[in-house]
């Protein structure tokens, strides 16, 4: 990442200072310390400021994801900050293209929403009262009364309301529209100046870096690139074929509802199964609720099979295959553990930390498999010696 750097530029940042000549070694405990300390004052930064994180966090992930080729432009006689703005307007203008082609049919899709809400919350009532009936003819009005029956036929008719304005009011809240105005207007003067700056501000990390340990934590900082810059941009390739694959395939099979499903179901495929789950489920009840034929409802749910085939059999293998050594169920608790802990950042800086915890459990355990602690032969008990009762 610093090979655009003059030497003489990186020297006095990734250069060790010189000995003083009454400098002593380092104990475990200063070592120890230090690690401690870094910890601490990283979670308390997380703590105090993960509010106002959230566009810095996502910037550096776009200058993380975007410094490849970015790099490839300054090998053909971009200068750094050229190619940096280069790569930002491009994924501006691609964004932009993106909403201008798609906004439209997605607020067609929204205001359809809104007006099958009605009809859907009959449908559930209708759905729940039924199953509530027939609960009482095998099992008696002892175990379902009417009273039962009533109230929860006519909460499940509120449930689909109650959603709706709750959704309907965190997307209008004054806060939201402006935590997203703030990431779609900051964001992308940051991810500039971090995708400019990108290479000296890797050297310059790694100019703090303990001279001792410069070997051995630089293996395992490229081990940790090497897995997480195979998920982040395989996983964002799987995400945009599979939302395309789903809004096309839910759209043509007539899903009134297939562009909003499909999108959704695409977008959250980076978390294993969560986007197939959720898509599938909202794709056939949808579809139970539309059609009046197992056929149409037959077609979608084959729709959903054939993403699954594609994903398992070709997008999977083709884009992240076996450079990714992140377990679904880690990456899983790692999404859940960070958005409970720090919200938003904490999602978007779910990946990295499991990735970096990954590499270095790896690492300390194959330590553990070629230490005496682990390879030290049982002691054998002679017993007594010979003669002695």
């Amino acid at each position: 990442m610093v090979d655009n750097l003059e030497a003489d530029e990186l020297r006095p940042l990734i250069g060790p200072p010189e000995a003083s000549p009454g400098l002593t070694h380092a104990t475990r405990a200063q070592r120890l310390a230090l690690i401690a300390g870094v910890l601490v004052v990283g979670w308390l930064a997380l703590e105090l400021f993960a509010s106002v994180l959230a566009p810095f966090v996502a910037a550096a992930v776009l200058a993380y994801a975007l410094d490849p080729p970015t790099t490839r432009l300054t090998r053909l006689g971009l200068s750094r900050g050229g190619a940096a703005s280069v790569m930002v307007l491009a994924l501006i203008a691609g964004v932009l293209l993106f909403a201008l082609l798609l906004y439209p049919l997605l607020l067609l899709q929204i205001k359809l929403l809104a007006t099958r809400i009605p009809q859907y919350a009959f449908l559930l009532q209708g759905w729940a009262s039924e199953q509530l009936t027939k609960l009482q003819d095998n099992f008696g009005s002892d175990v379902v009364n009417d009273k039962l029956r009533d109230v929860v036929s006519s909460q499940a008719a509120n449930m689909l309301s109650i959603l709706l304005s709750t959704a309907t009011g965190v997307v209008t809240s004054g806060f939201a529209i402006f935590n997203v105005l703030t990431l779609a207007i900051v964001t992308p003067i940051l991810g500039f100046y971090f995708l400019r700056d990108w290479p000296k501000m890797i050297a310059i990390v790694g100019g703090w870096v303990p001279r001792r340990y410069a070997d051995i934590i630089g293996a395992q900082a490229r081990e940790v690139d090497r897995i997480l810059s195979a998920w982040v941009r395989g996983q964002a390739m799987c995400c945009l074929i599979l939302a395309f694959f789903y809004a096309s395939g839910l759209t043509g099979a007539g899903l009134d509802l297939g562009l909003i499903v499909g999108l959704a179901a695409g977008i959250l495929s980076f978390i294993p199964y969560v986007g197939s789950v959720t898509g599938g489920v909202t794709a056939i009840g949808l579809a139970l609720a539309q059609f009046r034929d197992w056929w149409h409802v037959m077609v979608v749910v084959g729709v959903l099979i054939a993403g699954q085939i594609l994903e398992g059999y070709v997008i999977y293998p083709r884009f992240l295959g076996d450079r990714v050594e992140l377990p679904a169920v880690w990456v899983i608790f790692a999404l859940f553990a960070g958005g409970a802990a720090f919200g938003f950042v904490g999602v978007m800086l779910a990946v990295p930390v499991a990735a970096t915890i990954g590499v270095l459990a790896r690492f300390w355990l194959r330590r553990y498999l070629a230490s005496p602690l682990y390879l030290d032969a049982p002691t054998v008990d002679s017993g007594p010696p010979m003669g002695v009762d």
